[in-house]
């Protein structure tokens, strides 16, 4: 009997203002079978640290991060937090 913990992304997802969600499952297989699984979800900023991303989701964000969608969701992200001082 051999037993094996195999991490992988499983889905990768681009949301309209460039946000990146991911999923990893973990799955622990004994001689060829799973027999487990589990899941993790992430997500991603754009201009988020990509410091210890996987690396196939570290090129989604690298390519879905342009510098105007950059530009788009930091205003957007100051005009949500204006709106959240003029409110308090």
């Amino acid at each position: 009997m051999s037993l094996t913990k195999q991490t992988v992304v499983d889905q990768i997802t681009v949301t309209e203002n460039g946000t990146i969600l991911y999923r990893e499952a973990t799955r622990i297989m004994e001689d060829g079978n799973q027999i487990s699984q589990t899941y993790h979800r992430s997500s991603l900023t754009p201009a988020q640290d990509l410091t210890g991303v996987p690396s196939n989701v570290a090129a989604i964000c690298n390519a879905a991060w342009t510098a105007e969608v950059v530009a788009a969701y930091q205003a957007a992200q100051a005009e949500a937090q204006n709106r959240m001082n003029q409110g308090a």
